[in-house]
């Protein structure tokens, strides 16, 4: 620590040397000696000593006269006044004048080292305030600075996520790295991939002229460094280079990273007059603005993919030959296209946030919407327009979206089913009479003479033939029946009592085939409102069918049970199995599984059709789980019936 010099201004030599000798350098302070207030004024303006000794009565200039002149140059030394006489008016004034403490001649040693103790402790004092001070108002113009960076960062940061224009996004941030860097220029160059060089995309104070034509090569170019190598360059000296004959003396230059792209370019800043060097500091903060560069770059990237993928399926949707309703969860539509205008003749008025009770007219449709709406469930139905059209309707959920309506014309499908069913009907009518004839002559021939055992096997055969003719016209019939609506007549019916009637039917069977045929009815089971007729066909199908692709020894299981407001029916069997590629086509008509095991199985392929219509007209669903070897199990449900 530098040794305290102490300026005493007092024209007695012995005064001096007593203080010098006796208080001063035993204490260890170095003594500056001035005999005149003239010379005191000029020693303390030149050596800037840490304490004054200050006399009141000196010659050229007195002390008051020397304690004004110091004020007035703003010089801040502690003084300790030295005074002859106890004058209030001499201290008070003496002290308005900036002194620290005074002492009244004579004084003795202890007194005036205590004094000047108390002046350079009071001194050290202030300098420590002031070190701290000054050190807070760094430390303050640092956070400052600080907040200033985060507010530029976090306006970059809402400029990305709430602006679609990627030009002004840009541009911002090169703004924004201009000033947190407090450099001279900014640019933003991105890589042209096919020609391998960068192209200005934005810049801040870059010279018009260079900006119109800067093209930097990858291979050969301080950006293109930063690159190859994934992280910041800066340079510094005259030779730092951005272009051909464009020199800096000061270059820094972070990369651009996108997620599963890679480095698409460089954030720069420059300095062309300034020689100050870019630091750490302006790394950190480049390479954060770098980042909010690249996801702008990337989210105008994604979004106009997404928009042409829209624009497309728009187009999509608005060409359709089917008829599309879209509407949010609260039923306000969202698109309805061309076909649907159409078909429900709503014009070309704008329908966005209208309501479908109030744009739809066909009761049907809107009661499918509300009941889509409280099920949660996708429906479907035949809608009739006034025009004589039959439609096919599919409403479906949507999470997150709402529900979807799709329309397809059927109006000449229903045509065909109608000739169809008119043709099956009677060719079936046409084809019992001659059917029946034979069939009849066939059991004759035995009666008109003998046959032999040849003979009596053709005639079986026959029989077994003219049977399954028989058996087919009587389904394509009944199906017909089902399909129109036809003998469908509905009441509340127990399935418990149908199915025990089913099982006693088919118990016989089950025994001859030794098989176990399991019924455990419920304590209790809802009524469904259906046709026990067609209910009890249903159930003799699939246990008809479980019983035939069952082998000697195996068991048939049904059960009934409630679940949520519905009455859930399964028949379940160990028996070949169906295999998952044939799974989809076996309520189809005439579909049968084609294998070495059901060569010999007799049927239709008409029986899970009968059963699927029946369902569907009695609101409900059917559908099978099976693995071939293990088993399977066909499932339907039908709602409650509620009084």
């Amino acid at each position: 620590m530098a040794q305290r010099r102490v300026l005493v201004i007092d024209d007695s030599t012995e005064t001096q040397q007593l203080l010098a000798e006796l208080v001063l350098e035993p204490s260890g302070y170095r003594p500056i000696a001035a005999l005149d207030g003239e010379e005191g004024l000029r020693l303390a303006l030149q050596e800037q000593p840490d304490l004054i000794i200050l006399d009141m009565q000196l010659p050229k200039m007195d002390g008051l006269e020397v304690l004004r002149a110091l004020r007035q140059r703003n010089v801040d030394i502690p003084v300790i006044f030295l005074t002859i006489q106890d004058s209030a008016e001499l201290v008070v004034e003496a002290f308005r004048l900036g002194v620290r403490d005074y002492v009244i001649k004579p004084f003795s040693l202890q007194e005036m080292q205590e004094a000047i103790r108390r002046a350079l402790a009071a001194a050290r004092l202030r300098e420590e305030r002031d070190q701290l001070m000054q050190q807070l108002l760094e430390a303050n113009q640092q956070l400052q600075r600080q907040l200033q960076e985060l507010n530029a960062i976090y306006a970059i940061g809402r400029s990305v996520t709430s602006l679609l224009d990627l030009n002004r996004v840009l541009n911002r941030v090169v703004e924004a790295a201009v000033y947190l860097a407090s450099a001279e220029e900014g640019m933003l160059l991105l890589l042209d991939s096919e020609s391998g060089e960068l192209y200005l995309r934005a810049a801040k104070d870059v010279d018009a002229k260079v900006a119109r034509n800067l093209r930097v090569p990858v291979d050969d170019s301080t950006a293109g460094r930063a690159i190859r190598m994934d992280r910041p360059v800066f340079l510094t000296g005259e030779r730092a280079k951005v272009a051909t004959g464009y020199l800096v003396k000061a270059l820094l230059y972070v990369p651009l990273r996108v997620p599963e792209r890679g480095v698409i370019g460089v954030l720069g800043v420059a300095n062309r007059e300034s020689e100050r060097p870019f630091s750490e500091r302006d790394i950190h903060l480049l390479s954060a603005l770098a980042d909010y560069a690249a996801i702008a770059i990337e989210n105008a990237r994604l979004f106009e993919a997404v928009e042409v993928e829209r624009a497309k399926l728009e187009a999509i949707l608005r060409e359709a030959q089917e008829a599309i309703i879209v509407v949010d969860e609260e039923n306000t539509i969202l698109l309805c296209n061309t076909a649907a205008r159409a078909a429900l003749g709503l014009g070309e008025a704008d329908l966005s946030h209208c309501s479908v009770d109030e744009v739809i007219p066909h009761p049907i449709l809107r009661e499918m919407f509300v009941q889509v709406r409280e099920t949660g469930r996708a429906k479907h139905g035949e809608v009739s327009l006034e025009d004589g059209r039959t439609f096919n309707a599919q409403l479906t959920p949507i999470e997150g979206v709402g529900r979807v309506l799709v329309m397809q014309d059927i109006t000449h499908l229903k045509e065909l089913d109608r000739i169809k069913s008119e043709f099956v009907s009677t060719v079936s009518h046409d084809l019992r009479t001659p059917l029946t004839t034979i069939l009849g002559y066939v059991e004759l021939l035995p009666r008109v003479g003998p046959v032999n055992e040849l003979q009596r096997e053709f005639i079986s055969r026959v029989q077994e033939s003219m049977q399954t003719i028989t058996d087919l016209i009587s389904d394509l019939l009944d199906i017909g029946r089902i399909e129109a609506g036809l003998d469908l007549e509905m009441s509340p019916c127990d399935l418990r009592e149908v199915i025990e009637k089913a099982i006693r039917e088919f118990q016989p069977l089950a025994e001859e085939k030794k098989q176990d045929l399991r019924w455990q009815p419920p304590d209790a089971l809802p009524l469904v409102l259906g046709n026990p007729r067609r209910l009890r066909q249903v159930v003799d199908n699939l246990i008809d069918n479980a019983i035939k692709y069952t082998h000697e020894g195996g068991w048939i299981a049904v059960e009934a049970t409630e679940e949520d407001g519905h009455v859930v029916v399964r028949v379940a069997d160990n028996g070949i199995g169906i295999p998952l590629a044939q799974q989809p086509y076996i309520f189809d008509r005439f579909y049968r599984v084609e294998s070495d095991e059901t060569a010999d199985i007799r049927g239709t392929g008409l029986g899970l059709a009968i059963v699927k219509s029946v369902i569907e007209k009695h609101n409900g669903r059917v559908w099978v789980e099976s693995r071939p070897g293990v088993g399977s199990v066909f499932t339907f449900v039908l709602p409650a019936f509620e009084d």
